[in-house]
């Protein structure tokens, strides 16, 4: 801290001594453009006399010339301005000095970070380097996350689970059986059960595999290691990236794993035409569209939300046939209510979606609106539980899944 401050006290007192002796040395004599020709006509008359003492021009010649720069010079000084008083008393510009340095001491502590080391960005850089390679192999990263058990099932669901772990213990070279493995560990949250077991289907596949494959298996490895990607997640996402570029779970989880280590200007520039060229329907939008501005503030980059991806079209839509959306009446009245009002609608609605998903189910796209919703209205058990409910309502799509797994990531009930 002393390397900043003193030199920065310094500073201050220099500049602040420079303005102080010029408040009382006062204004310069002349100006401009008149000081200037006031300056030129002394030298000519100056000039007039040196080339009469050596006779190259005679004396009536002389005193024209005379006559005439003495002329201009007179016009000239008519039309300069006054000198400027010097400001000679001791207490007024010290107070107008000392005022002018402690506004920019306060502006220093308002906009800037008083104590925060420099930054510069091959420092940046090796810190995303340093970062990128010290991160936990899969198995650390799932030792961390602790993510071994499996959600809530009746006896019934549970007992048929045994089974099917023990029957594809018997036949480690069952592809369908590993397959409906690993969908069912994925189903009922156990993604550890469920990494393995796509990691056995990869295997028996071999060649065979499919980018889906290999997109499949880094996406439950990462949920696995609670969000981490990891040096052994990220091989299978760069093996998804050579054989399909335009993937578009790789691509959105490459730019998870380069904003955990520190390069949001590269997971940007993943993310943003990712964000373009993809729908609200897409499970990744949303996580994309909750980060992306504060990811381009991170990395510098002047970036706002397209108006059709702005957070209020986040907002839960009802649906079904006794929901068919607000009239012209309704949007009048909205308008017209009070912050409370709208807040107390909009979880009206909320309550509504909450209660039909509960008592009938619904799509992966309403269950993910209601744990969003929930957690943009600070309800973090109601979004919990929601979460619960509807991965077992869920289970077995896999797209739904993973829509409803990001939402409640971005809700913050979800590893």
């Amino acid at each position: 801290m002393l390397e900043f401050w003193v030199p920065a006290v310094g500073l201050v007192a220099a500049s602040g001594a420079v303005l102080l002796a010029a408040l009382r040395r006062g204004g310069p004599q002349g100006a401009g453009a008149e000081a200037a020709d006031i300056r030129v006509y002394k030298d000519q008359l100056a000039e007039v006399a040196r080339d009469l003492e050596r006779g190259t021009i005679d004396a009536d010649e002389g005193a024209r010339l005379r006559a005439e720069v003495a002329r201009r010079l007179l016009g000239a000084d008519r039309v300069l301005p006054a000198p400027t008083e010097a400001i000679t008393g001791g207490v007024a510009p010290a107070a107008l000095v000392a005022g002018v340095l402690a506004a920019c001491v306060a502006g220093y502590f308002w906009l800037g970070a008083p104590g925060y080391p420099d930054l510069p960005i091959a420092a940046r850089l090796d810190r995303a380097t340093e970062f990128y390679n010290s991160r936990p192999t899969q198995e650390a990263a799932e030792a961390a996350a602790g993510l071994t058990g499996s959600l809530p099932q009746s006896d019934e669901e549970a007992a048929l689970l045994t089974r099917l772990r023990a029957a594809v213990a018997a036949r480690p070279d069952d592809l369908p059986g590993h397959q409906l493995l690993a969908r069912t560990e994925m189903s009922v949250g156990n993604y550890r059960g469920a990494r393995q077991a796509y990691q056995r289907v990869i295997e028996l596949t071999g060649a065979q595999a499919t980018p889906a494959d290999h997109a499949a298996l880094a996406e439950v490895m990462i949920m696995a290691a609670g969000g981490t990607v990891t040096p052994q997640a990220e091989a299978e996402l760069v093996t998804v990236l050579k054989a399909d570029p335009r993937n578009a779970v790789a691509r959105f989880y490459s730019g998870v794993m380069l904003a955990q280590v520190g390069r949001p200007d590269k997971a940007f520039a993943l993310w943003r035409p990712l964000l373009e060229e993809s729908t609200p329907q897409d499970p990744w939008y949303e996580p994309i569209r909750t980060q992306i501005e504060d990811m381009a503030q991170a990395a510098g980059i002047d970036y706002v939300l397209p108006e059709a991806a702005r957070p209020e079209a986040a907002l839960p839509e009802a649906s079904g046939p006794e929901a068919s959306g607000p009239d012209a009446g309704d949007i009048a009245a909205a308008g017209e209510m009070t912050p409370e009002q709208r807040q107390d609608m909009i979880r009206a609605m909320v309550d509504g979606l909450e209660a039909r998903l509960l008592a009938e189910g619904g799509t992966a796209e309403d269950w993910a609106k209601l744990v969003n919703a929930l957690g943009v209205l600070g309800e973090a058990d109601r979004a919990a539980t929601a979460f619960a409910a509807g991965q077992k309502a869920l289970a077995g799509d896999k797209a739904g899944l993973f829509a409803l797994q990001q939402a409640a990531q971005a809700a913050g009930v979800a590893p």
